[in-house]
């Protein structure tokens, strides 16, 4: 029976095979497009990368030594940032034009107070209070001692609310929030925490 109905089975119809659709010519100039999008695209994202979320800085001076040295290159950390008691900032104070100065620059800092807090410089002792606590400063490399600049002879401050006060390392060589000139310096003047050192090579590493 089953070679019976094999005899009288119709023959599948063959299908013929699909015809493939011709593909378009690409346009003249398509390859240089791609590319100039994608390259709009990585300089959109950089610009975005170093001016929202993170930028390059080079510290300039000799007021963070020995923590930071004079042509050292960071990267800052700028999204979300909180400034804290003991982090490393960089600050844009464009209103102020220090001595020595031609124009306003970023200067790099280390926070010693935030807002609401008290600072207090004992001289006598080299040390420094916040809220009545002695701060331990290992980063210090030599005692501090009383500026000579009439614009420096503070001893208490009061730091208002939404601003820092700042003390570079080192303090014998460090205009800062000390400085009448400067004074505790608004939040809104912070770039950024220093996070990395890029170069030299030798200081690569987290700050």
């Amino acid at each position: 029976m089953d070679k019976f109905n094999k005899l009288f089975q119709k023959p599948e119809e063959s299908q013929p095979p699909e015809a493939e659709e011709p593909q378009e010519p690409r346009r003249p100039g398509a390859e240089i497009y791609e590319w100039l999008q994608l390259f709009l695209g990585c300089v959109v994202a950089a610009v975005v990368l170093f001016n929202c979320v993170a930028r390059l800085t080079r510290v300039d001076g000799g007021s963070m030594d020995n923590t930071l040295q004079h042509g050292e290159v960071m990267l800052i950390w700028s999204l979300g940032y909180t400034p804290a008691q003991g982090d490393i900032v960089v600050l844009n104070k464009t209103s102020v034009i220090l001595p020595g100065w031609s124009e306003p620059r970023a200067i790099v800092k280390r926070v010693i107070a935030v807002g609401g807090q008290t600072v207090d410089i004992d001289y006598a002792s080299g040390a420094v209070y916040v809220d009545g606590q002695p701060l331990e400063e290992p980063y210090l490399p030599e005692e501090m001692y009383l500026p000579a600049g009439p614009s420096m002879q503070g001893t208490h401050w009061e730091v208002p609310q939404g601003s820092v006060f700042v003390m570079g390392d080192n303090r014998n060589n460090s205009t800062d929030s000390r400085d009448l000139q400067l004074g505790p310096i608004d939040n809104g003047y912070i770039l950024g925490k220093a996070v990395f050192a890029l170069w030299p090579t030798e200081r690569f590493g987290a700050v």
